[in-house]
């Protein structure tokens, strides 16, 4: 069998090398569709992009329980009292804001986790062009509600922040461009 014939990609350009999976490309935060860019294809961009987001904020969970985790050894090492009582209010400085880090890691995983579930509640529930229109009020309605419960002298949640990107990206690839 003539290799060449058969497989007419030379060696150079094997999956996995520099090309981009179409999930990386739909998922691509400047991502630009056509007019006519099919409902699948737009619906792929958000799911992709989703994914995407979920993976980040997991990492972004990880390392903040990691950096915590490392602080909580490195105290229960620490055994000089004169060095600990003088450090002690920097040392929960530093405490509070890894667990603040860990907190707001796990509210952004949560948002896009529940952006991903209502999502394929709306695909297996809507049909044809309205599934991103159904998911985009549905995602509306529930960002209003979260902003009526947050009082104003409150900082914005990550929750809220993560749920009005996905909002802003159904925005971005579920609408045609009319240019």
């Amino acid at each position: 069998m003539d290799r060449d014939k058969n497989f007419p990609f030379s060696d150079d350009h094997e999956a996995g090398d520099d090309e981009i999976g179409s999930d990386e490309l739909l998922s691509n935060d400047s991502l630009r569709l056509s007019e006519g860019a099919n409902i699948l294809v737009r619906l792929h961009a958000v799911r992709a992009w989703l994914s995407r987001r979920r993976d980040e904020a997991t990492i972004e969970v990880g390392e903040a329980a990691l950096s915590l985790q490392q602080m909580m050894q490195e105290q229960a090492v620490e055994t000089r009292p004169r060095r600990r009582t003088h450090q002690i209010e920097a040392v929960q400085q530093q405490f509070l804001r890894a667990q603040k880090a860990l907190s707001e890691s796990q509210q952004r995983l949560s948002a896009y986790e529940e952006a991903q579930s209502i999502l394929e509640d709306c695909v297996a529930h809507t049909s044809g062009e309205r599934v991103l229109v159904e998911y985009y009020l549905t995602l509306e309605e529930l960002v209003l509600q979260s902003q009526e419960q947050v009082d104003e002298t409150e900082d914005r949640s990550p929750w809220l922040d993560a749920m009005s990107d996905v909002l802003h990206r159904i925005e971005h690839v579920g609408i045609p461009d009319e240019d």
